[in-house]
């Protein structure tokens, strides 16, 4: 633990040290230098006390969003600084051993050649995007709602589902709320699609039920669709990240956050599915616990489809899209059509609709974010209704999703 402590210690002298050459090179005015130095310290010493007090029993909490949100708005800025004149520096180096061997019986200069203001000033002017950005993510970003529609094609959909409709939400996170103007209008914008089925594909919480109480009367207000609002849970919601004070606190806070679905009128579905039936038509819809390369395997694919036959119409709910990568995407029951969250989409990354898409959880995920496909069978990754961690979105927005199930073959 020392050690660790001592390496991050030496990291954050490295990063200051650059971000203070940068700021001493091209700002003159002696006050504002000594302003940087003392605001700086201060930041390191109000998140290094925030860590060193984090309570893994209580979780997270507003302070350590905000916490966070203060470690990235400054610490960033500063490894892009760093980049840039570390890099200037290794020139200098080179051209300092090189300028000592060529000119040895010469008078020489310094063996390094002084920083150029104008590198500086590139770092600084580079810092400014992700600082900036970082910004408008906490001030704005985060409930920057898009409703995005989707039609999916399939060949084997049931007649009487050419056309269904359905409203796809994940990875609420509402202990990270903090603003119920701003959720209330993604409340309407939900009820305004006017969907067939409203599917939730879990995440209700950070850790404990008790995060959603104040929310559940605006939850509520979610209009039941015609076919009904079904959910699953997500890896959070199973309190693993806390440290409870007993096992039997843990399973009451588990039973909690399962009765929660029912507090706002969702029907949990736990390794189980229901028949969605519409004319002379069904489909099956099938829920499993989380399932997660990394967070745990509690799904049962197997036990959750059931009664289902291969050549049924499936939609399966299940939160983590690595899943469909390890074991639906070749099941034999031929699952035709996969919902997920727990991206996030790392709430950072650059997305130009139908030309661009990237974020750092491509780097952890396949399928990260929107739609992907594998020889007719499609998952969609929602990009999360709510936050966790960073307290902000830059550019992977908050998502309600529509999506279309269309009878025929995909011509795109």
């Amino acid at each position: 633990m020392i050690f660790r402590f001592l390496i991050l210690c030496l990291l954050i002298l490295f990063v200051e040290f650059y971000a203070f050459q940068a700021i001493r090179t091209v700002v003159k005015t002696k006050w504002i230098v000594f302003l940087y130095i003392v605001v700086s310290f201060v930041v390191v010493v109000y998140v290094l006390y925030s860590v060193m007090q984090y309570d893994r029993t209580v979780g997270q909490t507003q302070k350590s969003l905000f916490t966070m949100g203060i470690l990235l708005l400054t610490l960033l800025p500063k490894l892009v600084i760093t980049f840039v004149l570390f890099s200037e520096d290794i020139f200098r180096i080179g051209s300092g051993v090189i300028n000592f061997f060529i000119n040895k019986n010469e008078i020489r200069t310094a063996f390094l050649p002084s920083r150029r203001k104008f590198v500086s000033q590139i770092g600084l002017g580079l810092a400014s995007i992700p600082f900036l950005s970082l910004i408008y993510g906490i001030a704005i970003g985060k409930y920057n709602f898009k409703v995005i529609k989707q039609n999916i094609f399939f060949a084997d959909l049931p007649d009487a589902f050419d056309d269904f409709t359905i409203t796809h939400i994940s990875d609420i996170h509402s202990g990270s709320f903090d603003n119920s103007e701003k959720i209330n209008y993604a409340i309407d914008l939900i009820n305004e699609q006017k969907s067939d089925i409203l599917l939730f594909t879990g995440d209700i919480v950070n850790a404990k039920a008790e995060e959603m109480h104040p929310w559940i009367e605006t939850f509520n207000r979610i209009e039941k669709p015609a076919f009904g609002k079904f959910s699953v849970l997500g890896n959070h919601d199973y309190g693993a990240y806390l440290e409870w004070k007993s096992e039997k606190a843990r399973a009451q806070n588990f039973i909690d956050i399962k009765d929660l679905h029912r507090q706002i009128d969702f029907k949990l579905l736990l390794n189980e599915n229901v028949k969605i039936k519409k004319g002379q038509d069904e489909i099956a819809l099938v829920g499993v616990e989380n399932w997660g390369k990394h967070f745990g395997q509690m799904g049962d694919v197997i036990k959750a489809t059931d009664g289902i036959e291969a050549k049924d119409f499936k939609i399966l709910m299940s939160h983590d899209p690595s899943h469909w990568e390890e074991e639906v995407k070749h099941h034999d029951k031929n699952i035709q059509l996969t919902l997920s969250g727990h991206t996030h989409g790392m709430q950072f990354g650059i997305e130009i609709p139908g030309w661009f898409k990237w974020s750092l959880a491509q780097y952890a995920y396949t399928q990260w974010a929107g739609l992907y496909e594998n020889m007719g069978r499609y998952i969609y990754v929602n990009r999360g209704f709510g936050f966790h961690a960073y307290p902000g979105r830059v550019g992977i927005m908050p998502e309600i999703t529509v999506i279309r199930l269309k009878k025929g073959q995909n011509v795109a």
